[in-house]
């Protein structure tokens, strides 16, 4: 299986205007047993944790998030599966933590997903840091929660964040005074630039096959396999206007049983045409925007999505992240695990 970039960075957090390489950004993934993790470049951390799969347990999932800096506390939020058929969500839930109950929690909307109380969510924290049982119950069901994986993720979690040591850590907690952990970075703004409306008429033949020669030539193209497609006339380039002297240049790169990946290239709108690749995942363009979005398996309840944006001299990496774990949590996945976010206001704005 051939996934997009997912959980990669490419803009600068210390000056939110500046973009720098993606090695200078804090972000993060990890996956351990039914936990897993998302660390975006503003320094907030999002855990989901799940139920276990052993073929008894009905699906659910809560999401724990954290903002970064001094006394920041958890928030958790609760949802159920809705991929379980013949099974009607209840519009609330009892909350019990080994055992004993911890009030109810009420469930809202079509995705039945709820948000804990404080006192709810630090029970919960306690219960996976170690070895207690976390579920809910209503009309004689009860979704269990995993605790297998929990404490590695929080760890993982105190450790990008500065907390290690400190009062406030969820893991290992200790006397650093708590004014020492890191603050949250600032998301970086990149201005979307307009574009003109519409495509672009196909090339020339000659200059086509010129375009063709050029990408097969240009380094980081090699991943492109369907170029060949082209060249045999079995598939064929797509252009979209960006400036007076640029285009975006689109083809099928890669085909998959489920996901298919397709390159955008900037380049001159006349030879030499000096391509610079963007993507070769993407899988929709609209107005500037590159998108990619690729399923993990194939009934689409686990998805990655990555995105990039014309700002007038190039495409720059604005999103990335997935909707968690293929859990059955829902179609089209469970929760949004960003790890690159930033702010996007139209050109012209202020």
């Amino acid at each position: 299986m051939r996934i997009a970039t997912i959980l990669t960075a490419a803009l600068a957090a210390a000056n939110p205007a500046i973009a720098l390489h993606a090695a200078e950004l804090p972000k993060l993934s990890f996956q351990h047993h039914d936990w897993e993790l998302a660390c975006d470049n503003t320094r907030t951390c999002r855990a989901a944790g799940y139920h276990a799969e052993d073929g008894s347990n009905l699906a659910l999932s809560v999401l724990l998030e954290r903002q970064a800096g001094p006394g920041q506390a958890f928030t958790a939020q609760l949802r159920l599966g809705d991929a379980d058929d013949g099974i009607d969500l209840p519009a609330s839930v009892a909350m019990q933590v080994d055992g004993r109950a911890f009030g109810t929690v009420r469930l809202a909307g079509e995705e039945a997903t709820g948000s804990l109380s404080a006192a709810q969510a630090q029970a919960l924290l306690r219960a996976v840091a170690g070895t207690g049982k976390v579920a809910w119950r209503a009309g004689g069901r009860s979704w269990t929660l995993s605790g297998k994986g929990a404490s590695a993720v929080l760890l993982k979690m105190d450790e990008f964040q500065g907390r290690l040591g400190t009062p406030g850590a969820a893991i290992r907690k200790g006397g650093k005074p708590e004014q020492d952990v890191p603050p949250a970075l600032p998301a970086p703004v990149v201005v979307a630039a307009a574009v003109p409306p519409g495509e672009l008429p196909r090339l020339g033949k000659d200059e086509e096959r010129i375009l063709l020669a050029t990408l097969r030539k240009t380094a980081g193209n090699e991943g492109c396999d369907d170029l060949e497609a082209i060249a045999l006339g079995e598939s064929r380039f797509a252009y979209a206007p960006l400036a007076k002297d640029k285009m975006l240049v689109s083809a099928r790169c890669w085909r998959g049983a489920y996901n298919e990946g397709h390159g955008y290239w900037v380049a001159n709108r006349k030879p030499p045409f000096a391509p610079q690749l963007v993507t070769q995942s993407g899988t929709d363009y609209d107005k500037g925007i590159i998108g990619a979005a690729h399923k993990g398996r194939g009934i689409g309840d686990c998805w990655g999505h990555d995105e990039w944006t014309w700002d007038g001299r190039r495409f720059v990496h604005t999103a990335s992240g997935t909707t968690g774990m293929c859990r059955g949590i829902a179609a089209g996945g469970g929760w949004n695990l960003p790890t690159l976010v930033s702010l996007r206001p139209a050109a012209g704005a202020r």
